[in-house]
């Protein structure tokens, strides 16, 4: 990697490590992990970086591939014990980037296909379209799949508990 490279890795990172930190913490729950699961998707990037064509696509790179590791790392079979938001923040440990609010909350309890596409949606500005060129589903599936989550949310704001 030259250093012209190098530097643009680092602005890079820069730019994008709250976000990427916000979209791993909404799967991992805890620090530890999210920090393992951004470091993963900031490595994968840095073997890839020749592929990006624009900053717009970059984003959405970044938070697929950070919402795709992290779901393949909860799958794992030696992940039995979840982790609370209580034993997220163990004391001396420093507070995580993203602090959570009662909406993002109930998102991080909505099904990992609802998450990512949520967080697409509302707090990356993409459309139904984009996404669904990003995970590979049409249009009007994403959608549909927005209308489900957004009933969920709704449940789960007003009711206190997603049931699926």
């Amino acid at each position: 990697m030259t250093e012209q490279e190098r530097q643009h890795f680092c602005e890079l990172y820069e730019t994008h490590y709250e976000m990427v930190y916000r979209v791993c913490f909404s799967f991992m729950k805890n620090v530890a992990d999210t920090e393992d699961a951004v470091a993963e998707t900031f490595l994968k990037l840095m073997s890839h970086m020749s592929d990006m064509k624009n900053e717009r696509h970059l984003k959405g790179w970044l938070v697929v591939t950070a919402s795709n590791f992290c779901k393949n790392q909860l799958k794992h079979w030696w992940r039995k014990n979840k982790t609370t938001m209580d034993e997220a923040h163990p004391k001396g440990v420093a507070e995580p980037v993203y602090v959570p609010n009662e909406t993002m909350e109930a998102i991080m309890n909505l099904p990992p296909r609802y998450k990512s596409e949520i967080y697409l949606y509302y707090y990356e500005g993409y459309n139904s379209g984009e996404i669904g060129e990003m995970i590979g589903r049409s249009a009007s599936g994403v959608r549909n799949d927005l209308q489900k989550a957004r009933k969920l949310l709704k449940e789960e704001l007003q009711n206190g508990g997603i049931s699926l």
